[in-house]
């Protein structure tokens, strides 16, 4: 009886955490960096856009992150994307370590660290046509100045 009961308060102490995960980073606010409009099939391939990583919000982990990571609470780039037969690749290619968390055109998020060594990728290999929200994150409350973010239809680290 003990043993359930461990596991429902832990789950029961878990959903606050989530809803707060879910409110730390906003994707109604403007992006720090930009945006960009693309549809399948662009060029040049890739897209970059070059930024620094890192925030003050607190991201515990979940959805492919380990652990805690800290990015910023409005986007850093937004992509508008218009889909065709192609998959869509988000990577980075960062001086220090970085975590890359998207919430994609149905609400879903997603987070990835150390993809190739220290750098973040996530691949949408039916991705949708709609709004990409991505956020450059850090593990130690820093900031990685000189973070590119790839965009890519010709796979992860292809260039």
């Amino acid at each position: 009886m003990k043993k359930y009961l461990k596991y429902a308060l832990a789950a029961a102490l878990s959903l606050p955490l989530i809803a707060t995960i879910a409110t730390a980073q906003n994707y109604n606010l403007r992006p720090s960096y930009g945006s960009v409009t693309l549809q399948a099939g662009f060029m040049p391939d890739p897209r970059t856009r070059s930024m620094r990583a890192g925030g003050d919000q607190y991201f515990s982990g979940g959805g492919g992150c380990p652990g805690g990571a800290w990015f910023a609470n409005a986007p850093d780039y937004r992509v508008h994307y218009r889909a065709g037969g192609y998959a869509l690749t988000f990577y980075v290619r960062a001086p220090g370590d970085t975590a890359m968390l998207i919430n994609d055109p149905t609400g879903t998020w997603y987070c990835n660290d150390d993809y190739q060594g220290l750098n973040p990728a996530l691949v949408f290999n039916n991705p949708r046509s709609g709004q990409y929200d991505v956020w450059l994150g850090t593990y130690n409350r820093s900031r990685v100045n000189n973070s590119v973010l790839y965009i890519t239809e010709l796979g992860a680290f292809s260039r």
